[in-house]
C-alpha cells in the first residue's frame, strides 16, 4: 500500500458555503471511466466542491474505489481470472488481493449479459489504461490537487454493503474510519461526508465507531405522495445520528426536501445525468429548477460535475 504524503495540510471549513454544494458522482464519470483518478482530477478541474469515492475491500482489507462489490462490469476480471467467479458467476473485490486487482484494466461500465456499455456514448470501452485506485491512493490525489491548485475540494466515501461485508469476516467501516482520520478527515469542520445506504449502519458508525464527522444516510426514491413512517426511520430518528439525506432524484423531491430540513437533516439527491435524464424530465434545466429553486436542496450529485456548477454559477 502506497504510504502517506508527507503532508496533510490544514483543510478550511467547507461548511460555510453560500450556495448548494456539488458532488461528482464517482468523479467526472460522464466523461472518464467511473472512480478512476483521471475522473477524480477532471472533477476537481471542473470545479465539484466534493468527490466522492465508494468503498469495498479487497481480500487484504484495502479499502478500493468502486462502485459495487463486483469487479466483472468495470474491468477485465474474467479474462485475467477466468477462474475466479463464484458459483453465481460473479467476481467478486473481496476474493482478490490488491496486487492482484492492480493487475486488471478498469473501464467504463458495461453489462455483465451482453458487454455492451451502459452509456454507450461516455468514454469508449477498452480504450486507453486505467486502474481501479485504492482510497488512499485518491485521497493522496485530492489533497495533491488541494495544495498545487489552491482550490480545496473535499470527499465523499460511501460505505458499500457493510452488512454484507461483515457476513464475509470482513469490517468495512472500522477499517475506513482510521483511514479518514489519518489524513485529517475527523469532525463536522473538514472537508467530508460519509455515507451510507444502511441505517443500522449509520447508527453504529455515529455510536459504536464514534464517527465525529458529517454523516449522511441514502435512500432511496421517494414515490408520490409518500412520507418516511416508522416502517423506514422518520426524518427525526434519522437527524439523531445522522447530519442530512441522500434521496434518488424524484419528482416529489420538493416536498420532502421540506420535511427534511424541518427535522434539521441537509438534502443532497443523487444523481443527475444529461445522458440518462428522469423520465418525468424533459431537460437538464428543468431537473435543475426542480432540486434547487423549488426543493432548495443543500447539494447534488452528478455524473457532469460541470453543468451542475455552471449552473449554479449563474444564479
Amino acid at each position: 500500500m502506497i504510504k502517506n504524503l508527507p503532508f496533510v495540510f490544514a483543510i478550511v471549513s467547507v461548511f460555510a458555503h453560500a450556495q448548494p454544494i456539488v458532488i461528482a458522482h464517482r468523479g467526472a464519470s460522464g466523461y472518464l471511466p467511473e472512480h478512476t483518478l483521471e475522473a477524480k482530477a477532471m472533477a476537481h478541474a471542473q470545479g465539484a466542491d466534493f468527490i466522492e469515492q465508494d468503498l469495498v475491500l479487497t481480500k487484504d482489507d484495502v479499502p478500493v474505489v468502486m462502485h459495487d462489490i463486483y469487479l466483472d462490469t468495470i474491468s477485465d476480471v474474467a479474462t485475467k481470472f477466468p477462474d475466479r467467479k463464484r458459483a453465481n458467476g460473479r467476481y467478486y473485490a473481496l476474493d482478490f488481493t490488491l496486487a492482484e486487482i492492480k493487475q486488471l484494466n478498469a473501464c467504463e461500465r458495461f453489462s455483465e449479459k451482453t458487454g455492451n456499455q451502459v452509456y454507450p456514448k461516455r468514454f469508449p470501452k477498452g480504450v486507453s489504461a486505467f486502474q481501479i485506485p485504492t482510497f488512499e491512493e485518491e485521497l493522496q490525489l485530492i489533497q495533491g490537487l488541494n495544495r498545487s491548485t489552491g482550490r480545496v475540494a473535499g470527499i465523499y466515501p460511501e460505505i458499500k454493503q457493510p452488512k454484507w461485508h461483515r457476513s464475509e469476516g470482513h469490517d468495512i467501516s472500522a477499517i475506513v474510519l482510521p483511514i479518514l482520520k489519518r489524513y485529517g478527515y475527523a469532525t463536522k469542520n473538514d472537508l467530508c461526508f460519509v455515507q451510507c445506504f444502511e441505517f443500522e449502519e449509520v447508527k453504529r458508525l455515529r455510536t459504536e465507531l464514534c464517527w465525529q464527522g458529517q454523516l449522511i444516510y441514502l435512500m432511496g426514491a421517494f414515490k408520490k405522495g409518500e412520507k418516511v413512517t416508522t416502517e423506514k426511520p422518520s426524518f427525526e430518528q434519522i437527524a439523531q445520528v445522522a447530519d442530512g439525506i441522500g434521496p434518488a432524484i424524484s419528482q416529489e423531491i420538493a416536498a420532502q426536501s421540506k420535511q427534511a430540513h424541518a427535522a434539521g437533516l441537509k438534502v443532497h439527491p443523487y444523481t443527475l445525468r444529461i445522458d440518462d435524464l428522469p423520465k418525468w424530465a424533459n431537460s437538464t434545466e428543468e431537473v435543475l429548477h426542480l432540486l434547487f429553486d423549488e426543493g432548495k436542496v443543500d447539494g447534488l450529485f452528478s455524473d457532469f460535475p460541470d453543468v451542475a456548477v455552471k449552473w449554479l454559477l449563474k444564479k
